[in-house]
């Protein structure tokens, strides 16, 4: 599968940006429309969605950097049609060249449970356990030092 990694140009990949997020991070869980929009998206982050070659949105992330040369990846989301095809792993080693480019030594991420091995199979390690989302999701701090 051929898929072709960048930021979201229209509002058309915008919308479907947005979408993706919602149904994948919060629909499942009885959140309403509007929730998948962060009150800082509009800050210094960099957004990267994955498409497919007819331009379909197959997956989304966002990388910001905090203090001490520190990038943080979030929301990250691939749809249940991609999952399993290398999606998320693209979006993350994106992130990752962009963070280095950037100066950033090291990122860390709130991982949801489930996602706890695909993260560890991309150097990831669990620093602690985080925040309980919507009372049942249980979310772990993971962090990787880049070379």
């Amino acid at each position: 599968m051929m898929i072709d990694v960048r930021s979201p140009q229209t509002a058309e990949e915008w919308k479907a940006y947005y979408q993706l997020r919602y149904e994948v991070l919060r629909e499942p869980w009885n959140q309403p429309p509007g929730s998948e929009v962060l009150p800082d998206d509009q800050t210094d982050i960099i957004h990267v969605a994955a498409y497919d070659t007819d331009g379909i949105t197959l997956g989304v992330a966002r990388l910001h950097t905090n203090a001490d040369s520190r990038g943080q990846v979030r929301c990250v989301a691939v749809s249940k049609t991609a999952q399993g095809k290398g999606v998320g792993k693209k979006l993350m080693a994106h992130l990752e060249t962009l963070a280095q480019r950037m100066g950033v030594t090291e990122i860390i991420l709130e991982a949801r449970e489930n996602a706890v091995p695909f993260y560890q199979s991309l150097g990831y390690d669990v620093t602690q356990t985080s925040y309980l989302l919507f009372n049942e999701i249980q979310h772990y701090t993971m962090l990787k030092r880049l070379a």
